[in-house]
């Protein structure tokens, strides 16, 4: 027993000694380093090299996509049936659903919402849908030799008038139907509950059909039953691509970079690469504007419509709002009255950056 006894005095005492030394030795050693003492790399620079960075595996995520892609007549056929979309899994989705809307819905209008933005106004995405859709009715009732119905959406309507709207717009045509793309639907301007309800309203309308990509880990938990099942009507597609996030990490300050908030020109550059061509020569023909007339307050909306008509880079006013819609949410254009009243188009990019901006958009 004395022996049990003086092996647990031992232990004791040898536990004691070590609690006491870290404590000690916690209370005496600090460290003298800083957080500023760091040397931060240049944000700037350090996208570039993250954007820079090769593709591991290119041969096995090739053959991963090229699966993918024997499945879009499937998920057409999914879209006619009523359902919603829904895409997640490891990497960015964005190539690839677009690759799927511009190859596969050709036959039907496309509205693509960025929720990897900072800010998402939704009310000028449900406008534009309105008049998409008010218009796709039109030519079908036309075609059919039905009389057109006198119902239009208005741009001073709150966003319940304009759900209303799409909700009361109806159609024989069960093909017919506009494909709303929401990358990120799971993005930092659409988690709250408003944005989400909103969408939920949006994706029950008998004319819309949802395609979306999530990320985060806890995304599913903005849906209650309902909205999963009556409204989203989801079908979920595990689709890892293991894409690296380029374009959806723009927005998002790099843990390791100096803070800037200021657009420059490589980030615009890697934001309209994202966007269509007709979108990137409808912006160029503006920045070629802009600096052809330093000292005007912009080009106005009504000049830009005519010059890119003329190009046949945009058919209706309706497809030109839509670019500029896109070019809004990524702060890459702002809007301003000049002293005659019109609205002007302005790119808030100092010229040099613009010049550079042109240059980069034609490699």
């Amino acid at each position: 027993m004395e022996d049990i006894d003086n092996i647990e005095e031992d232990e004791y005492g040898f536990s004691r000694n070590y609690f006491l030394a870290k404590e000690l030795g916690g209370s005496s050693k600090k460290s003298a380093r800083k957080l500023s003492d760091i040397n931060i790399v240049d944000e700037q620079e350090l996208r570039e090299t993250a954007f820079n960075i090769e593709t591991k595996h290119e041969k096995e995520i090739d053959e991963i996509l090229d699966d993918y892609k024997t499945k879009y007549p499937k998920w057409v056929f999914e879209l006619r049936c009523g359902f919603g979309l829904l895409m997640y899994g490891f990497g960015s989705k964005k190539a690839l659903i677009e690759d799927f809307a511009s190859s596969s819905l050709t036959e039907y209008s496309v509205v693509v919402i960025n929720g990897y933005l900072p800010s998402v106004n939704l009310k000028q995405v449900l406008l534009a849908i309105a008049e998409l859709l008010s218009e796709l009715l039109k030519s079908r009732r036309k075609s059919s030799g039905t009389p057109a119905k006198g119902q239009e959406a208005l741009p001073s309507r709150s966003i319940d008038d304009i759900l209303s709207f799409l909700h009361g717009s109806q159609s024989e045509d069960k093909d017919c139907f506009i494909c709303v793309v929401v990358h990120n639907i799971d993005g930092p301007a659409l988690r709250d509950s408003e944005s989400q309800q909103t969408l939920a309203q949006l994706a029950s309308c008998s004319h819309i059909r949802i395609i979306a990509s999530i990320d985060h880990v806890n995304a599913p938990l903005l849906w209650d039953k309902k909205m999963v099942h009556k409204q989203f009507n989801w079908l979920w597609h595990h689709v890892p691509t293991f894409a690296p996030y380029k374009v959806e990490g723009v927005f998002f300050p790099l843990v390791l970079a100096q803070g800037s908030t200021a657009q420059t020109a490589k980030t615009a550059a890697i934001v309209l690469q994202s966007l269509t061509p007709n979108a990137q020569n409808v912006f160029k023909i503006l920045a070629d504007y802009q600096l052809s007339h330093p000292d005007e307050d912009g080009m106005p909306t009504e000049e830009l419509y005519s010059a890119s008509r003329e190009r046949f880079f945009v058919s209706s006013q309706v497809t030109l709002n839509s670019h500029l819609m896109e070019f809004k949410d990524h702060e890459l254009v702002k809007t301003k009255r000049n002293s005659d009243g019109q609205e002007c188009l302005n790119i808030p990019l100092s010229p040099d950056a613009l010049k550079q901006l042109l240059l980069d958009l034609s490699q």
